[in-house]
């Protein structure tokens, strides 16, 4: 069942499997361009987008990706929202540490993705699914 889209997201990707990934770096890699991020905040922007679009696939399945621009106090954003109904995070801190992993990855998805914006918080609920959102100003 499709999660119910939040309002005020001008780009919305539904992710079904593996297949959807490269489509999620496509479609964000051109919207931020199109927003007039610099070459460097696209490439952190669409590599962000690719790390949380594949933890949706390795763990949920699948989800959604929403962007929008946001303005902040010193300068225009873009923000991601990734939303799942996967078995949700049971510990956040010790999911954003270095190396952790329960896939037998490097670990490296959510604090990469963590280190590449702005900002960046995690809520989840066991059973019910995770949400993302990150922000990078540009």
């Amino acid at each position: 069942m499709p999660l119910p889209p939040p309002t005020g997201y001008a780009l919305r990707i539904c992710i079904d499997g593996e297949l959807d990934i490269p489509i999620v770096a496509s479609r964000v890699r051109g919207w931020a361009q199109n927003a007039g991020a610099c070459t460097a905040d696209v490439a952190r922007i669409t590599t962000a987008a690719l790390e949380l679009a594949t933890n949706v696939v390795k763990f949920a399945r699948r989800g959604e990706l929403y962007g929008r621009l946001s303005p902040t106090l010193e300068r225009q954003a873009i923000e991601l929202v990734v939303e799942d109904r996967g078995p949700g995070i049971a510990d956040i801190a010790q999911a954003l540490g270095e190396r952790f992993s329960t896939a037998g990855t490097l670990g490296l998805g959510l604090p990469g993705v963590r280190r590449l914006m702005d900002e960046f918080e995690v809520t989840s609920q066991l059973g019910r699914g995770t949400v993302v959102r990150a922000l990078k100003r540009i």
